[in-house]
Protein backbone atom coordinates (compact mmCIF):
# COMPACT_ATOMS: atom_id res chain seq x y z
CA UNK A 1 0.00 0.00 0.00
CA UNK A 2 1.24 3.47 -0.82
CA UNK A 3 0.82 6.46 1.91
CA UNK A 4 1.75 9.86 1.24
CA UNK A 5 3.13 11.30 4.21
CA UNK A 6 3.73 14.87 2.88
CA UNK A 7 3.44 17.22 -0.55
CA UNK A 8 5.47 20.32 -1.05
CA UNK A 9 5.73 23.38 -3.44
CA UNK A 10 8.85 25.63 -3.06
CA UNK A 11 8.62 28.38 -4.90
CA UNK A 12 11.80 30.45 -5.16
CA UNK A 13 13.21 29.91 -1.98
CA UNK A 14 16.18 32.13 -1.02
CA UNK A 15 18.76 30.15 0.40
CA UNK A 16 17.03 26.61 0.54
CA UNK A 17 18.75 23.61 1.71
CA UNK A 18 17.68 20.83 3.11
CA UNK A 19 20.08 18.78 5.59
CA UNK A 20 22.49 15.55 4.54
CA UNK A 21 20.34 12.57 6.14
CA UNK A 22 19.32 8.45 5.15
CA UNK A 23 15.74 8.80 4.66
CA UNK A 24 12.90 6.64 5.31
CA UNK A 25 10.56 7.46 2.82
CA UNK A 26 10.47 8.02 -1.24
CA UNK A 27 10.68 11.29 -2.93
CA UNK A 28 9.98 12.31 -5.78
CA UNK A 29 10.83 15.65 -6.86
CA UNK A 30 9.65 17.79 -10.23
CA UNK A 31 11.20 21.11 -11.20
CA UNK A 32 9.13 23.61 -12.75
CA UNK A 33 11.44 26.40 -12.78
CA UNK A 34 15.86 27.10 -12.34
CA UNK A 35 17.71 24.17 -10.91
CA UNK A 36 18.38 22.57 -7.71
CA UNK A 37 21.88 20.46 -6.37
CA UNK A 38 21.59 17.44 -4.88
CA UNK A 39 24.65 15.21 -3.62
CA UNK A 40 23.03 11.86 -3.22
CA UNK A 41 25.25 9.16 -1.60
CA UNK A 42 28.08 11.47 -2.27
CA UNK A 43 27.42 12.05 -6.08
CA UNK A 44 26.46 15.24 -7.14
CA UNK A 45 23.67 16.08 -9.43
CA UNK A 46 21.75 18.56 -10.52
CA UNK A 47 18.13 18.95 -11.63
CA UNK A 48 16.89 21.63 -14.04
CA UNK A 49 13.26 22.66 -14.99
CA UNK A 50 11.37 19.94 -16.95
CA UNK A 51 13.46 17.07 -14.65
CA UNK A 52 11.64 14.76 -12.57
CA UNK A 53 14.01 13.01 -9.94
CA UNK A 54 13.38 10.14 -8.02
CA UNK A 55 15.00 9.16 -4.63
CA UNK A 56 13.85 5.75 -3.24
CA UNK A 57 14.01 4.86 0.48
CA UNK A 58 17.47 4.79 2.34
CA UNK A 59 19.29 6.92 0.53
CA UNK A 60 21.27 9.61 2.02
CA UNK A 61 20.70 12.58 0.22
CA UNK A 62 21.31 16.56 0.75
CA UNK A 63 20.22 19.71 -1.58
CA UNK A 64 20.80 23.08 -2.17
CA UNK A 65 19.88 25.99 -4.46
CA UNK A 66 21.67 26.09 -7.42
CA UNK A 67 24.53 28.98 -7.94
CA UNK A 68 22.44 30.76 -10.29
CA UNK A 69 19.39 31.48 -7.77
CA UNK A 70 16.09 29.95 -6.28
CA UNK A 71 14.22 27.20 -8.08
CA UNK A 72 10.86 26.21 -8.06
CA UNK A 73 9.84 22.61 -7.67
CA UNK A 74 6.82 20.38 -6.55
CA UNK A 75 7.80 17.25 -4.11
CA UNK A 76 6.12 14.31 -2.71
CA UNK A 77 7.14 12.14 0.08
CA UNK A 78 5.53 8.77 0.14
CA UNK A 79 6.27 5.15 2.15
CA UNK A 80 5.27 1.58 0.77
CA UNK A 81 6.24 -1.83 1.07
CA UNK A 82 8.90 -2.70 -1.47
CA UNK A 83 7.17 -6.31 -1.33
CA UNK A 84 4.09 -5.22 -2.55
CA UNK A 85 4.99 -3.25 -5.40
CA UNK A 86 6.33 -4.33 -8.34
CA UNK A 87 7.35 -0.84 -9.54
CA UNK A 88 10.94 -1.50 -10.54
CA UNK A 89 12.39 2.37 -10.36
CA UNK A 90 11.52 1.84 -6.54
CA UNK A 91 13.04 -1.70 -6.46
CA UNK A 92 16.46 -0.08 -6.75
CA UNK A 93 18.06 1.52 -4.17
CA UNK A 94 19.79 4.15 -7.28
CA UNK A 95 18.05 7.81 -7.88
CA UNK A 96 16.78 8.68 -11.20
CA UNK A 97 16.93 11.29 -13.30
CA UNK A 98 14.92 11.96 -15.73
CA UNK A 99 13.25 14.43 -18.67
CA UNK A 100 9.75 12.89 -18.97
CA UNK A 101 8.20 13.27 -22.36
CA UNK A 102 4.51 13.91 -20.38
CA UNK A 103 5.78 16.93 -17.88
CA UNK A 104 2.46 19.01 -18.06
CA UNK A 105 0.32 15.63 -17.36
CA UNK A 106 3.29 14.70 -14.89
CA UNK A 107 2.92 18.69 -12.94
CA UNK A 108 -0.76 18.51 -13.36
CA UNK A 109 -1.39 15.30 -10.69
CA UNK A 110 1.31 16.94 -8.01
CA UNK A 111 -0.23 19.59 -7.68
CA UNK A 112 -3.53 18.42 -7.68
CA UNK A 113 -2.06 15.38 -5.21
CA UNK A 114 -1.15 19.01 -3.24
CA UNK A 115 -4.34 20.40 -3.16
CA UNK A 116 -5.97 17.50 -1.72
CA UNK A 117 -3.53 17.37 0.91
CA UNK A 118 -3.96 20.47 1.94
CA UNK A 119 -7.40 20.77 2.19
CA UNK A 120 -9.84 18.99 4.69
CA UNK A 121 -12.63 17.28 2.68
CA UNK A 122 -13.93 13.76 3.18
CA UNK A 123 -12.19 10.83 1.58
CA UNK A 124 -9.19 12.96 1.30
CA UNK A 125 -6.23 9.87 2.19
CA UNK A 126 -8.40 7.65 -0.35
CA UNK A 127 -8.16 10.18 -2.99
CA UNK A 128 -4.77 10.80 -2.80
CA UNK A 129 -3.30 7.49 -2.59
CA UNK A 130 -5.46 6.97 -5.82
CA UNK A 131 -3.34 10.42 -7.32
CA UNK A 132 -0.86 8.74 -6.35
CA UNK A 133 -1.00 5.45 -7.48
CA UNK A 134 -1.55 7.20 -10.59
CA UNK A 135 1.21 8.84 -10.85
CA UNK A 136 3.96 6.27 -10.06
CA UNK A 137 1.96 4.68 -13.02
CA UNK A 138 2.65 6.92 -15.30
CA UNK A 139 6.58 7.36 -14.41
CA UNK A 140 6.89 3.47 -14.29
CA UNK A 141 5.22 3.64 -17.71
CA UNK A 142 7.60 6.99 -19.03
CA UNK A 143 10.41 4.34 -17.88
CA UNK A 144 9.61 1.46 -20.05
CA UNK A 145 9.40 3.47 -22.96
CA UNK A 146 12.57 3.56 -25.25
CA UNK A 147 15.10 6.54 -24.25
CA UNK A 148 14.50 9.60 -26.10
CA UNK A 149 16.97 12.62 -27.80
CA UNK A 150 17.19 15.09 -24.42
CA UNK A 151 17.19 18.03 -27.59
CA UNK A 152 13.66 16.43 -29.18
CA UNK A 153 12.26 16.77 -25.15
CA UNK A 154 13.96 20.61 -25.06
CA UNK A 155 12.19 21.25 -28.41
CA UNK A 156 8.78 20.27 -27.23
CA UNK A 157 9.70 21.70 -23.95
CA UNK A 158 10.57 24.92 -26.00
CA UNK A 159 6.79 24.45 -28.04
CA UNK A 160 4.77 24.04 -24.87
CA UNK A 161 6.09 26.79 -23.23
CA UNK A 162 5.60 29.20 -25.93
CA UNK A 163 1.79 27.84 -26.46
CA UNK A 164 1.81 28.22 -22.83
CA UNK A 165 2.61 31.98 -22.46
CA UNK A 166 0.48 33.01 -25.76
CA UNK A 167 -2.43 30.56 -26.48
CA UNK A 168 -5.47 33.49 -26.88
CA UNK A 169 -3.08 34.79 -30.42
CA UNK A 170 -3.11 33.57 -33.55
CA UNK A 171 -0.29 31.05 -33.97
CA UNK A 172 1.19 29.70 -37.43
CA UNK A 173 3.12 26.12 -37.26
CA UNK A 174 5.99 28.38 -39.17
CA UNK A 175 6.35 30.53 -35.87
CA UNK A 176 7.15 27.59 -33.52
CA UNK A 177 9.38 26.36 -36.57
CA UNK A 178 11.46 29.34 -35.96
CA UNK A 179 11.57 29.13 -32.07
CA UNK A 180 13.38 25.69 -32.73
CA UNK A 181 15.46 26.53 -35.63
CA UNK A 182 13.66 23.57 -38.08
CA UNK A 183 10.88 22.88 -40.41
CA UNK A 184 7.24 22.98 -39.93
CA UNK A 185 7.39 19.20 -40.67
CA UNK A 186 9.65 18.30 -38.13
CA UNK A 187 8.09 20.53 -35.54
CA UNK A 188 4.58 18.87 -36.17
CA UNK A 189 6.16 15.56 -36.17
CA UNK A 190 8.69 16.21 -32.86
CA UNK A 191 6.38 17.92 -30.52
CA UNK A 192 3.46 15.02 -31.36
CA UNK A 193 6.46 12.30 -30.46
CA UNK A 194 7.34 13.69 -27.34
CA UNK A 195 3.58 14.71 -25.99
CA UNK A 196 1.47 12.56 -28.16
CA UNK A 197 -0.82 15.07 -29.58
CA UNK A 198 -0.22 17.95 -32.22
CA UNK A 199 0.92 21.92 -31.19
CA UNK A 200 -2.39 22.87 -32.67
CA UNK A 201 -4.66 20.10 -30.86
CA UNK A 202 -2.47 21.23 -27.48
CA UNK A 203 -3.34 25.14 -28.44
CA UNK A 204 -7.28 24.53 -28.48
CA UNK A 205 -6.81 22.71 -25.24
CA UNK A 206 -5.81 25.66 -23.57
CA UNK A 207 -7.70 27.87 -25.26
CA UNK A 208 -11.07 25.78 -23.98
CA UNK A 209 -9.82 24.92 -20.39
CA UNK A 210 -9.83 28.80 -19.76
CA UNK A 211 -13.01 29.05 -21.52
CA UNK A 212 -14.86 27.20 -18.71
CA UNK A 213 -13.05 28.73 -15.97
CA UNK A 214 -14.53 32.51 -18.08
CA UNK A 215 -17.94 30.83 -18.41
CA UNK A 216 -18.21 30.19 -14.76
CA UNK A 217 -16.59 32.77 -13.25
CA UNK A 218 -17.56 35.72 -15.11
CA UNK A 219 -20.52 37.23 -16.36
CA UNK A 220 -18.56 37.60 -20.13
CA UNK A 221 -20.86 36.75 -22.73
CA UNK A 222 -19.87 33.34 -24.86
CA UNK A 223 -19.50 35.37 -27.92
CA UNK A 224 -17.14 38.18 -26.22
CA UNK A 225 -15.21 34.51 -24.58
CA UNK A 226 -14.35 33.55 -27.79
CA UNK A 227 -13.13 36.35 -29.59
CA UNK A 228 -10.76 36.96 -26.02
CA UNK A 229 -9.39 33.55 -26.61
CA UNK A 230 -9.00 33.87 -30.14
CA UNK A 231 -11.68 32.40 -31.84
CA UNK A 232 -12.90 34.83 -34.28
CA UNK A 233 -15.44 32.46 -35.64
CA UNK A 234 -18.18 31.53 -32.90
CA UNK A 235 -19.58 28.91 -34.80
CA UNK A 236 -16.13 27.65 -35.14
CA UNK A 237 -15.29 27.93 -30.96
CA UNK A 238 -18.59 26.10 -30.21
CA UNK A 239 -17.59 23.13 -32.65
CA UNK A 240 -13.97 23.04 -29.93
CA UNK A 241 -15.47 23.79 -26.91
CA UNK A 242 -17.74 20.51 -27.42
CA UNK A 243 -15.10 18.28 -29.06
CA UNK A 244 -13.07 18.64 -25.86
CA UNK A 245 -15.83 19.02 -23.30
CA UNK A 246 -18.66 17.36 -24.95
CA UNK A 247 -21.29 19.50 -23.93
CA UNK A 248 -21.64 22.90 -25.79
CA UNK A 249 -21.05 26.10 -24.05
CA UNK A 250 -24.48 26.79 -22.45
CA UNK A 251 -25.19 23.03 -21.69
CA UNK A 252 -21.67 23.36 -19.37
CA UNK A 253 -22.97 26.65 -17.79
CA UNK A 254 -26.58 25.03 -16.97
CA UNK A 255 -24.27 22.38 -15.78
CA UNK A 256 -22.65 25.14 -12.80
CA UNK A 257 -19.64 22.76 -11.82
CA UNK A 258 -15.67 22.81 -13.62
CA UNK A 259 -14.24 19.93 -15.40
CA UNK A 260 -11.88 17.37 -14.07
CA UNK A 261 -8.74 18.44 -15.87
CA UNK A 262 -8.29 15.34 -17.28
CA UNK A 263 -11.23 15.97 -19.53
CA UNK A 264 -8.87 18.03 -21.60
CA UNK A 265 -5.81 16.80 -21.08
CA UNK A 266 -5.98 12.65 -20.47
CA UNK A 267 -3.01 10.77 -19.51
Amino acid sequence: MFQVDSVHHDKMIPGWCTSQERINFNVLVLVTEGKVVYEVDQKRLIAEKGDLLILPKLITRAGVNHESGPHQKYTILFTCNKEETLLPFLQCYEQTLIKPRNFESLRRRFEKLLLEMRGARSFRSMICQGILQELLGIIARELEQPEMAPMKIKYAHTIQNYLVEHYRESIEIGQLAKLIGRSENYTISIYKEVTGQSPIKYLHRLRIMEACYLLLNTKTSIASISQYLGYYDTSYFFRMFKQLTSMSPSEFIAMGQPLDSEVFWGS
